[in-house]
């Protein structure tokens, strides 16, 4: 994921979520899965409750809801003001604000951690999104991140466009899998230093393609299944990337 000049369309992108502002299609995974993602926050990031922590990416608010119940001062930021109002609707105890991922609505400084939830992959320049959670960061902060594994043959097969069977359906034009080492050097090259972790076992609920959501209980059945195993660790569907700001 090496950054390019080419730049994303903030257009598109606010276009194509605010179609999902007024649905739940955009909660794509179980209740479970969701807690097994802030679980690894949690793990990762070694934040103490009350810290400080931005959910970059918030969509509805889910996760800044979770991150809210786990103990977290916790804010959303996405850039589609239609779901900004849906989460703030939604979880009116908390504080949404619409924002560029690119150049966040905060000052230098002033978080404790930041989750990047499931958004690194819609860039196609990297290297600013980075930069900006190391900004944003105090000394000693932490970020999260989690994206789907381009190693994953069936995150492969269905979301990368170099493969024949790849499907456009509830996607971006930008989004694609990532490979771990070039997620990793991103935040790197940005001074943080960083590490890799890869998850499984994330079961969804929804998928956009109506197709493809007709074989989700057997996807999430496989998934289960070799997500046990220790040595296909590399081809999970999840990359975790964590690191703190020196």
């Amino acid at each position: 994921m090496h950054a390019s000049l080419m730049e994303q369309d903030k257009q598109k992108e606010i276009a194509f979520f605010d179609r999902y502002a007024e649905g739940t299609e955009y909660d794509v995974f179980t209740s479970e899965a969701k807690a097994r993602l802030i679980e690894a926050f949690v793990r990762l990031s070694g934040l103490p409750k009350g810290a400080r922590v931005a959910d970059l990416g918030c969509g509805s608010g889910v996760f800044t809801n979770l991150l809210h119940q786990a103990g977290y001062d916790s804010t959303g930021v996405d850039i589609s003001r239609k779901l900004v109002v849906a989460a703030q609707a939604k979880y009116p105890h908390l504080q949404f604000m619409e924002g560029d991922i690119e150049k966040l609505p905060f000052p230098s400084g002033s978080l404790d951690g930041v989750l990047l939830s499931g958004v690194f992959h819609h860039l196609p320049d990297t290297s600013k999104c980075a930069a900006e959670v190391f900004r944003v960061l105090r000394s000693g902060g932490k970020f999260v991140a989690f994206d789907p594994n381009r190693m994953n043959p069936f995150m492969y097969l269905y979301r990368d466009r170099s493969s024949p069977f790849y499907s456009p359906i509830g996607v971006t034009e930008n989004e694609r899998p990532v490979l771990a080492w070039e997620v990793a050097a991103a935040f790197e090259q940005a001074g943080f230093n960083a590490s890799t972790e890869y998850l499984g076992g994330l079961a969804y609920r929804y998928v956009a393609s109506t197709r493809t959501r007709g074989l989700l209980p057997i996807y999430n059945a496989i998934d289960a299944a070799f997500s046990r195993f220790g040595f296909l660790k590399r081809l999970r569907p999840f990359v975790l990337t964590s690191g703190a700001k020196p």
